[in-house]
């Protein structure tokens, strides 16, 4: 990524500026958490079994523990690191809910969480090309996030994206003992597939025709499957859900009610009612008669994140 300065239309680069220890990139994620991934910050330097997790977070979207580890350097294994970090937490669960709730007061239980989404983010200036390789599986809980700074104090991150086309885990188990193995019997990767598999055809084009809709309301959105919900995304914080049903689809607003002008009433209050999705509005559509109107529901909710409301 080149980072220019616009000076009258004439433009100049901006000199990168290297962090001088880990500590400076772990501040400025820690302090900016929400902003930067929407995760809830659980513990900063969390000790468990004599190690040290650099952070730990809580994605509120998947109800999954996240590992946070900062790099300054690219001389050490991403995979063996996170491996062995994630069957940590799979192996002493009990250790981190009582973390977190003792740090915000809350009674949440093992059940509550999905392990099977449990992750590690790496995050560093730069990756080799080994070390983005070695992660680019479609079902390793491994993500690497580039940073850097510019003068002018301007930062930039980038979530380096696995391919489309990344094989799964299961092709590195080495033997039925190993770490990787037990890891890959754990975590689980969601897919669209995952969602449309079983449904009908009118299902699936229904689906594929709301989804190309969302992705054309702007720049920077992604899809990104969970467990339940298919959650569309800018720049990694969810604005829309969408559960796939045998008939039609249920769709979710990440808006708080009272917040959503919504003149045809063609959503209803959840801010009350256990639901899958983020938001409290909820619509439910079998065909695409009020498609455009809809889009404008969802616009809503991706204009407020712009607005970083």
């Amino acid at each position: 990524m080149q980072i220019f300065k616009n000076n009258k239309q004439t433009l100049s680069t901006l000199r990168e500026i290297p962090f001088k220890l880990e500590r400076e990139i772990q501040n400025l994620f820690e302090q900016n958490l929400e902003l930067l991934s929407s995760l809830k910050l659980v513990k900063s330097e969390f000790s468990i079994q004599s190690r040290r997790i650099d952070t730990l977070a809580f994605d509120q979207e998947s109800n999954a523990f996240v590992i946070i580890e900062y790099k300054r350097s690219q001389n050490y294994s991403v995979v063996d690191q996170g491996v062995s970090y994630l069957n940590l937490m799979l192996d002493y669960r009990a250790d981190f809910i009582v973390e977190y709730n003792e740090v915000h007061g809350e009674s949440l239980k093992r059940t509550d969480v999905d392990w099977s989404q449990s992750r590690i983010i790496f995050v560093s200036p730069s990756f080799t090309d080994f070390q983005k390789q070695s992660t680019n599986f479609k079902d390793l809980g491994i993500e690497l996030w580039e940073i850097k700074q510019f003068e002018h104090d301007i930062i930039t991150i980038n979530q380096i994206k696995k391919s489309k086309s990344a094989p799964s885990i299961g092709l590195m188990q080495r033997s039925e003992g190993s770490e990787i193995s037990k890891l890959a019997k754990e975590i689980k990767t969601y897919s669209e597939e995952d969602h449309l598999q079983g449904k009908s055809e009118s299902t699936v084009e229904l689906y594929e025709t709301y989804k190309n809709a969302i992705l054309n309301l702007g720049a920077d959105i992604d899809i990104k499957p969970q467990k339940m919900v298919v959650g569309f995304t800018h720049k990694g914080k969810v604005f829309a859900d969408v559960l796939v049903l045998k008939s039609e689809l249920k769709f979710w607003i990440n808006l708080k009610i009272g917040k959503l002008d919504d003149p045809k009433k063609l959503t209803r209050d959840v801010s009350n009612v256990g639901h899958w999705g983020n938001g409290d509005y909820e619509l439910r559509v079998n065909d695409t008669r009020n498609l455009e109107y809809i889009m404008s529901l969802v616009k809503q909710a991706l204009v407020k994140d712009l607005a970083g409301a």
